[in-house]
């Protein structure tokens, strides 16, 4: 599934991933390949995803680290999520 993450300033993250975990307003939910179509607010907490060959470009890996279980790690203050047909957009504060 392909996943994107924008932020006012910029595209964060574009690429493919096979699993991305974020922090629901409700509590952390986690979006598989093939998820029912979904559009949520998030909360102050962590946007992981993993991948097989996930790679975030030199210009923002400033703003990545990497968690526990090898996932990429974006903290953010709130947002919004959008999934649907294996394309999730993360619009991201």
């Amino acid at each position: 599934m392909y996943l994107e993450i924008v932020s006012p300033e910029a595209t964060l993250f574009a690429g493919e991933v096979t699993s991305v975990t974020v922090p629901g307003v409700n509590g952390e939910f986690q979006l598989l390949e093939n998820h029912a179509a979904i559009v949520s607010l998030l909360q102050e907490g962590n946007v992981k995803f993993k991948g097989n060959n996930v790679v975030v470009e030199n210009s923002n890996k400033d703003k990545f680290s990497k968690g526990a279980n090898g996932e990429m790690v974006l903290h953010i203050n709130s947002g919004t999520l959008e999934m649907n047909d294996n394309k999730i957009i993360v619009l991201a504060d």
